[in-house]
């Protein structure tokens, strides 16, 4: 079959209309049926060389609509020319294209008639996976994510979000069969149904027990502008309306974003400290704050507890490991050091690491797992703090990325933490989205962005463990090698006669 340019208009068409599955649009029917066009496509196509080209095509859609915020962080914040931020988002986009090339030339070595239920769907996810691990892992718009609040959410306490999205492509799979084999439509109807209905069914269980009773939390957004934040003349306001944020509010645990007091540590005066540490003790709780600390090493993005939790020994802090290319650490300095010196002029462009496990902080009666910024869309890593951890808890500058959907999609991707793990997650951010994310991954109450408030609520702890803290994703792993060896058995393998869409 030769393929056309109308095809691959489709396959783009297609992927650019999952930016609709995710936040803040939430129509999680429009991946499922985008990729099941894909799968239609790839079943037509001829040679894996073909399907290569259509699933490049479908993640420049995917992609290229999906993450344009980046433009923002690049031109509006990073200083770049337009014409520079521009390329360099082609350029990004082009390269997280080449995982779904990758994916469609792949299945397209299988010669199978279980290649649409079967080989797609664990092909699609295992390079979702590579995706979000190659370079530091990117796992943005993994489809997964989409289905946040979907009957389908209810596999992710047992497979992660990854699991999500290998349930979500067998269902597209079987939307395309409906397609491609109408001889058996009825069945296929029928078993799409019986994915959804079970996925509902695990949404009713509760995987995790409560710890301790609830408590008041205040989360601070105190939407300060990326062009001011580290502008010497804005620090002392900065400090100023933290301070007074926090002694406003007799919440038991107060949470200040990503480096909310945009300074080092040691630099911080004594006396704002003071009056931070003894309102806390005030009332019976902590405040974590967002800060930047040094030493020996070099410097850290941190969260640091001040309160009656506070170790006498020395104050108790989290420092944030999962850096961000070229944001927050140099690869290859020699090479690409002149980008953040000289075209970027990033604030604290290089940073160094906190240690791969740090146990949970002991905050306000409760054991904290702190991430920060987009550490929270590594759902494998999160899991290293439990099941110790009783409450999750991010903070976050999203201010990079204006008023985009970059934030509504961060959020998003923290309700899978909360469903995968059976906590509760809070969110403090800079300019939004700043949340409270029931056990249940259900965004609870919430802040308007770009305004300067504080969300205010009652939180509780849990316990225990769901399969996906136990298995983490090698129950995926084990499932994508299932699929994949099933479709290899002699009766699947696709005879001399069968249609090239073979399902």
């Amino acid at each position: 079959m030769f393929l056309s340019r109308k095809e691959n208009g489709l396959a783009l068409l297609a992927g650019l209309s999952c930016m609709y599955g995710f936040a803040p649009f939430g129509y999680f029917i429009i991946p499922l049926l985008a990729q099941a066009v894909l799968f239609v496509l790839w079943a037509k196509s001829d040679t894996a060389r073909q399907a290569a080209v259509l699933g490049f095509a479908f993640g420049i859609g995917l992609f290229g609509a999906g993450i344009s915020w980046i433009y923002i962080s690049l031109h509006d914040f990073g200083g770049m020319p337009m014409w520079l931020a521009a390329l360099a988002l082609l350029l990004f986009t082009a390269f997280l294209s080449l995982f779904t090339a990758l994916a469609g030339y792949l299945q397209g070595l299988f010669k199978s008639n279980a290649r649409t239920l079967l080989v797609m769907p664990a092909v699609w996810v295992l390079i979702e996976q590579l995706r979000g691990m190659i370079f530091t892992g990117f796992p943005w718009l993994t489809l997964g994510y989409a289905h946040s609040d979907s009957p389908l959410a209810g596999y992710a306490p047992l497979l992660g979000v990854y699991g999500v999205s290998l349930v979500a492509a067998i269902c597209s799979g079987l939307l395309a069969s409906i397609r491609l084999n109408r001889r058996h439509r009825a069945i296929t109807i029928l078993a799409f149904l019986l994915f959804c209905l079970a996925g509902a069914m695990l949404r009713t269980i509760n995987w995790t027990t409560t710890f301790g009773t609830p408590f008041s939390v205040a989360l601070a957004q105190g939407n300060i502008g990326q062009d001011i934040k580290f502008d010497e003349d804005q620090l002392f306001k900065t400090l100023v309306l933290y301070r007074n944020l926090v002694l406003q509010n007799p919440a038991k645990l107060i949470v200040l974003p990503e480096t909310a007091l945009p300074m080092m540590h040691d630099d911080l005066p004594q006396a704002l400290l003071d009056e931070l540490r003894v309102s806390a003790k005030r009332n019976d709780g902590d405040v974590l704050t967002g800060v930047f600390e040094q030493d020996s090493k070099g410097y850290y993005n941190s969260v640091i507890v001040l309160g009656g939790s506070e170790k006498s020994g020395g104050t108790e802090r989290y420092r944030k490991h999962h850096l961000v290319v070229f944001g927050e650490f140099i690869p290859l300095r020699a090479v690409f050091g002149w980008l953040i010196n000289q075209v970027l002029h990033i604030p604290m462009g290089d940073l160094a690491r906190g240690e791969f496990i740090q146990p949970p902080m002991q905050v306000a009666g409760q054991r904290v797992a702190v991430d920060i910024c987009y550490e929270d869309v590594f759902g494998e890593e999160i899991i290293n703090a439990l099941p110790a951890a009783t409450l999750l808890v991010n903070v976050t500058n999203d201010g990079w990325f204006g008023d985009s959907i970059a934030a509504a999609q961060h959020n998003q991707m923290s309700q899978f933490r909360a469903l995968e793990t059976g906590r509760m997650m809070l969110r403090a951010t800079n300019s939004g989205v700043t949340s409270i994310i029931g056990v249940n991954g259900k965004v609870l109450r919430e802040l308007p962005q770009h305004q300067l408030s504080v969300l205010q609520g009652m939180v509780q702890g849990y316990q225990g463990s769901t399969p996906y803290v136990r298995w983490g994703n090698r129950a995926v792993l084990l499932l994508i090698a299932l699929l994949l060896t099933g479709s290899l058995r002699p009766g699947a393998r696709r005879t001399r006669d069968t249609s090239p869409a073979g399902t």
